[in-house]
């Protein structure tokens, strides 16, 4: 190992290398042990000779030496023995983060301070309103580590975390030291690699794990950071945010593209574990809230608005008579047990006290515990807001009952053969597909401004058509059961026409995601979002979405729908397409090129309006949020771009401070969202504190761009 490697680093190493030789050593013999060390001390010795692929001689004829089942053995060894290592530099990285402090440049409050350093008041409030970042999580089918691994990686880095504690007691390191080895044990007994192919429901259930170790816990940690920052600059924070300024996505049970044993039930199960999982740990930070604020009736006052909650509790437990927060957590919490039960199907783990009426919305949990947190700061109870309530709040904003909002994607190609088989089901166009483009669009504005759907009665579509249509369907019916954040994008993959986009809004027409006709007052629930990938793609891009918004009706109906626009832009497929040069300069073209085109469509004719009066300070009135916005033909349409980065450079892929900062001067406008690769999902956001870092970055980086 080279001598500039950290001292520490170097300990775990040598800890976690020794504890798994011993299990080898135990479990499968010294002659395992001896293998996988003269394997080992053979390719060192050939790194450091420097020599070419001569020196690859030795340890290639030891491992050609090995009969198949001692090379999976050894294979096997190794594969631990990396596993194990990275742990050990995930435990490096955070100790170098813990000494750099939060107040660097690539963190929030370096972001803030620098935003109101370059900004007016009314300037910084109105980027501070709009600002959201949204992560999204991808699907991952090759994901090959079992659960079951990764929650052994985890148990291990845990200890490793412990034993970083100077103070132990020399028998709790010696305890500790034991349960690694019983770790590292579990870890070479379990088959590493799942022996069927993955289902969309695996992929559903790993994500689910995320959540629960890590993202639930830091989400609402960086959104604190975001609030101290405002508050050490102003004495207070300014005007509430339009929408929480963190928001997560996942593609994990909505996309299709290239994957079809995604279906209807696939994104109905995603939503119910989504759902179930939020529901729960609301359930348990409630209970240990109520644990917590046993606050006296004889030792603090509370707000009328408190006493209405605690009343209508239904508690009439002599015990708690005069402990008024935990009489109204007693009904907040049975109302959870209740939404639960109707959103899932299941049972909360504790029973309720006395039955209480379902939570029609978050928002309304979310009121109920603005309610607890305003009657302890009027009366002298700040302190015990911080702790446990405030991060509860600010995740009921984030992830609401939905968790994550699911986007839908899939291909152009495979939305043309459902809308041809309907023509032609229907006896409107015969071939729907060989009608060049003026053909199509004339077509389908057409359908659009009809009032009547296409489907026929009593006529079986083909397992293709019926299973598109089933996913639309499932869509409308989710929206209503977990609300309309739980679904909100439809990603269309290889866009390379304006009716790739009146596909999809037809296909929302038919399962009613899109209310009332073109030319009249038609609401579309769904964002239609293009992805632009190849480079002959990207250079058509903005000319695409010219002509779409273009066409009668549509600019009216996004305005009405939110007046927001989300393009995709590919990395991957870009980069196949030209390499990275030329990939990155047409996306790098293909973003200034929509900017303009938006800023054009926003100045036409379009007067921006502002619920709280016309934005002032150095921003451009372009870009007020969507919250902002009247919902009239003369509002603002939000522009945000989405990007598509892989976890490689060849996808995209690399710091994404550095990458966020890279976009072009006015791109971001205080919104973005990007997608986080299966692939690096796990280095990102397995473990708390890097997961912390990682979005507390996004967030400076968004603010950062803004201001260029």
């Amino acid at each position: 190992m080279p001598t500039d490697v950290p001292a520490a680093f170097r300990r775990d190493v040598r800890l976690l290398s020794t504890a798994l030789g011993r299990v080898l050593e135990e479990t499968d013999g010294p002659e395992l042990l001896a293998d996988v060390e003269r394997l080992r001390r053979a390719t060192i010795a050939a790194r450091r000779a420097n020599a070419g692929l001569a020196a690859l001689d030795a340890p290639v004829t030891i491992a050609g030496s090995f009969e198949p089942q001692r090379a999976e053995q050894v294979a096997r060894a190794f594969t631990c023995f990396f596993q194990l290592v990275n742990l050990a530099e995930e435990r490096q990285r955070i100790r170098s983060l813990r000494e750099r402090g939060p107040d660097v440049a690539d963190s929030v409050a370096a972001g803030v301070r620098e935003a109101r350093a370059q900004l007016d008041p009314a300037g910084f409030d109105e980027l501070v309103a709009g600002l959201r970042v949204t992560p999204v999580l991808t699907a991952h089918p090759t994901e090959a580590r079992r659960r079951a691994t990764l929650e052994t990686l985890w148990r291990i880095s845990a200890l490793l975390d412990r034993l970083d504690d100077p103070h132990l007691l020399t028998g709790e390191r010696n305890d500790d030291e034991g349960r690694l080895l019983e770790e590292i044990e579990s870890l070479w007994r379990t088959d590493p690699v799942r022996r069927h192919r993955p289902e969309p429901l695996d992929e559903v259930r790993a994500a689910m794990a995320l959540f629960d170790q890590t993202i639930f816990r830091v989400a609402p940690l960086v959104c604190r950071s975001l609030d101290r920052s405002l508050a050490a600059g102003s004495g207070e924070r300014p005007a509430a945010f339009a929408d929480p300024p963190l928001r997560w996505s996942s593609w994990i049970g909505g996309d299709r593209d290239g994957n079809p044993f995604v279906t209807h039930a696939t994104l109905t199960y995603a939503l119910e574990r989504q759902s179930a999982l939020a529901l729960a740990h609301y359930l348990e930070e409630s209970h240990a809230l109520g644990r917590e604020l046993s606050l006296s009736l004889q030792r603090v006052g509370i707000s009328p608005a408190l006493k209405r909650l605690a009343d209508a509790a239904g508690d009439t437990s002599d015990q708690r008579s005069d402990e008024p927060y935990r009489r109204a957590l007693t009904g907040v919490y049975a109302r959870l047990a209740a939404t639960l039960k109707e959103l899932t199907g299941t049972e909360a783990a504790r029973h309720a006290v006395a039955p209480q009426n379902a939570y029609a919305t978050a928002e309304e949990f979310g009121a109920e515990l603005r309610t607890i947190e305003e009657s302890l700061k009027v009366n002298h109870g700040q302190a015990l807001v911080a702790q446990r309530l405030h991060p509860l709040i600010r995740a009921v904003e984030v992830f609401g009952f939905h968790l994550a909002t699911v986007d839908l994607r899939q291909s152009s190609d495979k939305h043309e053969e459902v809308v041809a088989e309907l023509l032609k089901t229907a006896r409107i166009e015969a071939d729907y597909s060989a009608l060049d483009e003026a053909a199509k669009r004339s077509l389908l504005l057409g359908l659009l401004n009809d009032a009547r759907t296409l489907q026929v009665q009593g006529v079986e579509y083909s397992p293709h058509a019926q299973s598109e249509l089933a996913i639309f369907r499932m869509a409308k019916v989710m929206r209503q059961r977990f609300g309309h954040h739980a679904i909100r994008h439809y990603i269309i993959s290889h866009t390379e026409t304006v009716s790739d986009l009146l596909e999809v809004l037809l296909l929302q027409k038919e399962a009613g995601l899109m209310r009332s006709t073109l030319d009249a007052q038609a609401v579309n629930d769904l964002i239609v979002v293009p992805l632009f990938e190849t480079i002959e793609d990207l250079r058509n891009a903005a000319p695409i979405m010219r002509e779409f918004y273009a066409l009668p009706g549509i600019k009216a109906m996004v305005t009405r729908s939110g007046s927001e626009q989300d393009i995709m832009l590919g990395y991957s497929d870009s980069n196949k397409d030209g390499g990275i040069f030329t990939s990155n300069w047409e996306l790098y073209r293909a973003e200034i090129a929509l900017v303009e085109l938006f800023d054009e469509l926003n100045a036409a004719g379009m007067k921006p309006q502002f619920a709280a009066g016309p934005p002032q300070g150095k921003l451009a009135p372009s870009w007020g949020s969507a919250a902002h916005a009247v919902a009239s033909v003369g509002a603002t349409i939000q522009l945000r771009m989405f990007h598509g980065r892989g976890g490689t450079v060849g996808r995209g892929g690399g710091p994404s401070y550095e990458a966020i900062l890279a976009q072009p001067p006015g791109t971001v406008r205080g919104q973005i969202r990007l997608t986080e690769q299966g692939e690096v999902i796990g280095s990102k956001y397995a473990n708390p504190e890097i997961g912390r870092r990682n979005l507390e970055t996004l967030v400076a980086a968004t603010l950062e761009a803004t201001l260029l």
